[in-house]
């Protein structure tokens, strides 16, 4: 092997290693972002004015059309909106609670009602019940619905999606709650 054929070979050999160096950093820059020193994530939750009581909350409910909504509902559909509660949730009826509590026989139920569960102090306080009312309210919004409030969800804005979620709800019991 002549001189300038060994350093052709040792070049390319060089340049693929440093391609690989730096194809390797990238990746590690994309894939591992740096740590943070706070466990989970960061849900983002954007700040509303909470009902100014049970009746305000009644009212928004009634511009809804409950009534109707839930008349056309799907709880098919219902249980597909539900995905989205599923990562706090479970919908089984005796299953674990997990970071919120499980929702078999909510609809309803007392406000609180799990025993197992350690609910947030407004939540404690709200009282009442999980009828059509309270949920499409706390569903739609959160924390205007009962500020203060542990849930760190932004909630479902469309009115059939509610309804939907509200109807797979309501499956979800040995003694359904009649529709209104």
């Amino acid at each position: 092997m002549k001189g300038l054929d060994f350093n052709k070979l040792a070049a390319g050999v060089l340049v693929a290693g440093v391609i690989a160096m730096v194809a390797g950093f990238t990746a590690n820059g994309l894939y591992q972002p740096p740590h943070s020193e706070e466990r989970g994530f960061r849900i983002e939750v954007v700040a509303n004015e909470a009902y100014a009581d049970e009746a305000e909350a009644a009212a928004h409910a009634e511009k809804l059309d409950i009534a109707a909504l839930l008349s056309a509902a799907d709880a098919e559909a219902g249980k597909a909106v539900a995905k989205k509660c599923a990562a706090c949730h479970v919908f089984e009826k005796g299953g674990p609670n997990r970071v919120g509590p499980r929702l078999w026989g909510i609809v309803g139920a007392n406000k609180a009602h799990t025993e197992d569960f350690s609910y947030s102090k407004a939540l404690k306080e709200a009282g009442g019940t999980w009828d059509y009312e309270a949920l499409f309210a706390y569903l739609e919004n959160p924390k205007k619905a009962v500020p203060g409030n542990k849930m760190a969800f932004a909630g479902i804005k469309k009115p059939t999606d509610l309804a939907n979620l509200v109807a797979y709800l309501r499956t979800l019991s040995d003694n359904p709650l009649p529709l209104p």
